[in-house]
């Protein structure tokens, strides 16, 4: 892996983006991109979703999208909001390089930029499903679940 960065979906490489595939066995773990940027555009600026690039070759190899809660007041609890890492997408061709790790390290400085306290994700449990790989990250499963999918969280501070 050389040096992955992250940057905005734009006409100039969304096709880039929607060209990403994960691994066949990892299809039923993960929304493709295009359902992703979909969704971004429903939620507006509860969305953050960037194109992984490998900043050598400026290649594509990868998606996140984070969400942001926006909707904090100084009445509401601030352990109330929730953040994390909604989707993360790496193209199978580029998967055990690092960039996974990467952008959920870069999911996580912006929202600590933001002032989260804790960052939220959420796996499909199995035999291909991404819970591990969140384990080794320091995420811990909270007991919760979010539909089918397990909750995992990570403090922040």
């Amino acid at each position: 892996m050389s040096s992955p960065r992250l940057v905005p979906v734009t006409p100039a490489n969304v096709d880039a983006a929607l060209a990403l595939r994960v691994h066949p066995h990892q299809q039923d773990n993960v929304a493709p991109v295009v359902r992703s940027l979909a969704e971004a555009y429903a939620y507006g600026e509860t969305a953050w979703p960037r194109l992984i690039v490998d900043g050598d070759q400026d290649e594509p190899v990868g998606f996140v999208m984070a969400f942001v809660d926006i909707q904090w007041d100084a009445e509401r609890d601030p352990d109330d909001r929730r953040s994390g890492l909604w989707r993360l997408n790496v193209g199978a061709e580029h998967q055990g390089k690092g960039y996974g790790r990467f952008a959920v390290g870069a999911v996580r400085d912006e929202l600590r930029r933001r002032g989260a306290r804790r960052m939220y994700v959420s796996w499909h449990r199995g035999e291909h499903g991404p819970g591990d790989f969140y384990r080794r990250l320091g995420f811990r499963e909270t007991g919760e679940l979010a539909g089918d999918q397990a909750v995992g969280v990570l403090d922040l501070i």
